[in-house]
């Protein structure tokens, strides 16, 4: 499933495949700025219910 949203850097709109058969929580750069992403998702009946994606303090 393709998920777009705001990185929390730079501010661009950017794109994810997200595996609605799981939920979870993981790190991915941004395609943009290359900064990293806490993400984290959760899918009810293969839907998604929650996305979060939030900037990692360094």
């Amino acid at each position: 499933m393709e998920h777009f949203f705001q990185c929390p850097y730079c501010w661009e709109q950017i794109s994810m495949l997200l595996d609605p058969s799981v939920s979870q929580t993981y790190i991915e750069d941004c395609e943009v700025c290359c900064n990293p992403i806490e993400v984290a998702t959760e899918f009810e009946g293969g839907e998604l219910s929650y996305f979060s994606a939030v900037s990692i303090e360094q």
